[in-house]
């Protein structure tokens, strides 16, 4: 059905509606063999709350952004190589059902559908495109990803030294490569992580600890950890700054 559509009119009127969605702010979209696999709104736990996004599926990257007018205009984009992406149920619990998490060695986050049947969909489609693409390709699926970041709202003291209390003066950071809400004094190494930054990053001190000595620092993916609805199932903002 792919390869069908892949050179269709109907499929470059599908693929030049979504750029135009995003204006010349956006990236081309349009390339040969690239195909319009679906499209929808999907629930993204940011760091700061849920918020509406507008995904689009594509045979070979997955693309989202934020909605200005539905259906009309979008603004961020979003663009992620489905070759680097694994993909994960998330339990339903509280206000959140049928949500999943979207892995990738660059950026970690949730997502939840309106019913269980659409995340059903989504999560066959893009399973699908993924196993297709690895076997076209011949490599082995993606065993690194990011940490997925822990809501600001889940911690109001720092997760490592368990003493700072968060204030509008002691501010909350976020490791990035267990994905922990910490304070200033906890967070002040950096150290490069190759797969999210060509610079050194900010990690608290026991990942740097880690790192440095050659040991694995645990990543921010046990959804019960906290015992919260929001459970790491964040990344940053995409509306906010997320420099920390």
């Amino acid at each position: 059905m792919v390869d069908r559509l892949a050179n269709s009119e109907a499929n470059s009127k599908r693929i030049g509606v979504v750029e135009g969605c995003f204006g010349a702010a956006g990236q081309p979209l349009a390339i040969p063999g690239r195909v319009l696999i679906g499209e929808g709104v999907l629930t993204k736990l940011c760091r700061k709350k849920p918020k509406a996004r507008q995904f689009f599926l594509f045979n070979d990257i997955l693309v989202y952004g934020n909605i200005v007018i539905q259906k009309k205009k979008y603004n961020k984009q979003h663009i992620i190589p489905l070759e680097s992406v694994t993909i994960d149920t998330v339990p339903d619990e509280g206000d959140l059902h049928n949500g999943w998490l979207i892995k990738t060695p660059t950026k970690s986050f949730a997502v939840y559908a309106a019913t269980a049947n659409e995340k059903s969909e989504w999560m066959n489609h893009i399973g699908k495109c993924v196993g297709d693409l690895l076997q076209k390709s011949g490599k082995a699926p993606t065993g690194e990803h990011a940490a997925v970041w822990v809501p600001d709202s889940e911690a109001t003291v720092c997760m490592r030294c368990q003493k700072v209390k968060f204030t509008p003066v002691s501010r909350r950071h976020h490791c990035r490569k267990c994905g922990y809400v910490v304070c200033g004094p906890c967070s002040e190494k950096k150290h490069l992580l190759p797969s999210q930054s060509s610079k050194p990053v900010r990690v608290c001190e026991y990942c740097y600890v880690q790192l440095t000595s050659g040991g694995l620092a645990p990543r921010s993916d046990s959804i019960t950890r906290l015992g919260s609805k929001f459970n790491n199932l964040s990344d940053d903002d995409d509306d906010d700054d997320s420099s920390d």
